[in-house]
């Protein structure tokens, strides 16, 4: 039996401890798991992987992580997905709470196989309490990957801003949906899955602004957009009625009921599709570690001319970067005084 131990260092300044025993590989997350680790961790796995032609199984060892972001969680998808092509079974080994915390919100715990952190001492120290009937219990909650997250004021404002525009909603509702249905007859509502804050899926809603079969066609217009998103300013899906709800932004008033159950907030960055996530790199998974906004830097900054997804990643850091609560009100005023624009509505 052969055991061999060496520290694996790639492009980045992060390295990572990796054991092999015969057809097994065992790579030791650290306890900080962000972006810059993310890019290195990848690299590493799958570095292994292509230098091991023998390689059956890979165990990634979480033992001494306390906190795993979007990037984190991102790099582990990418890994899972690699292994998975060549034949090579990746488990996670000794998850910590702060991990599995991740790994639940996104429903992840169901796909890999893991086994938790079963070491008292450990526990303790990383501020976990061991419970003998309930097992290892966390003490800190999900990761703070941005501070807007744990901003109590940004929900507030949230809440009250969600109740004004359900209000304004119910007031337009029966004009926007009978035009609607005069124009193309079919549901009132269009709903789709997004993926929020850590990935994290949710239905968003909006008011119908396409033909009933609009996803089936989807695949025959082609995508103007470089990158991981699709656009097509003149998408021949979309309705009379619809150029007009986009162009004012009234299709996206339902957005106010995902504001209202915390699934977005006013202000924050583009949500994206799960075809869009799959195709991301690690470091662009940054732009889940905030929720996700009804409006944001890509709204006011011309949201129907931004056709290359950098340019997304781009806008959605820079809010990251500048966030604060006098940040969003502006950019809420911004969205405001935007909508009376006739060529800033999205198509």
């Amino acid at each position: 039996m052969k055991i061999q131990s060496f520290m694996s260092s790639q492009s980045t300044e992060v390295d990572f401890l990796v054991t092999s025993l015969n057809d097994t590989a065992i790579v030791q997350v650290s306890a900080r798991f962000s972006v810059l680790e993310a890019v290195g961790f990848k690299q590493t796995c799958q570095s292994l992987i292509q230098a091991n032609s023998h390689l059956k199984q890979m165990i990634i060892d979480f033992r001494q992580t306390t906190f795993m972001d979007s990037s984190g969680l991102g790099a582990l998808v990418s890994n899972f997905k690699y292994a998975q092509s060549k034949g090579i079974a990746l488990r996670l080994r000794n998850v910590t709470p702060q991990v599995m915390a991740v790994l639940k919100l996104t429903g992840l715990d169901q796909v890999f196989s893991l086994h938790l952190v079963d070491h008292s001492p450990i526990a303790e120290q990383q501020g976990l309490i061991y419970d003998r009937e309930a097992g290892l219990r966390q003490l800190e909650q999900l990761p703070t990957t941005h501070p807007s997250v744990a901003s109590w004021m940004k929900r507030l404002i949230d809440i009250v801003g969600s109740l004004t525009g359900l209000i304004i909603t119910g007031v337009l509702f029966i004009p926007i949906a009978i035009a609607i249905t005069i124009d193309d007859p079919g549901p009132i509502f269009f709903s789709q899955t997004r993926c929020g804050w850590m990935g994290k899926r949710f239905k968003i809603w909006k008011f119908r602004s396409m033909c009933v079969d609009a996803e089936a066609k989807k695949s025959l217009v082609e995508n103007q957009a470089q990158g991981a998103f699709f656009k097509n300013k003149n998408d021949p899906r979309i309705t009379k009625v619809g150029r007009f709800l986009r162009r004012t932004s009234l299709d996206e008033l339902p957005q106010f009921w995902n504001i209202l159950k915390g699934e977005m907030s006013l202000v924050g960055t583009r949500p994206p599709t799960p075809d869009e996530v799959e195709r991301y790199e690690a470091p662009q998974w940054q732009r889940l570690d905030v929720k996700p906004g009804m409006t944001g830097e890509w709204q006011v900054n011309g949201r129907s001319t931004v056709l290359n997804f950098e340019d997304v990643i781009r806008l959605d850091l820079q809010y990251q970067k500048n966030w604060s609560l006098l940040y969003d009100l502006k950019l809420i005023l911004k969205t405001v005084a935007i909508l009376f624009n006739k060529n800033s509505g999205a198509v």
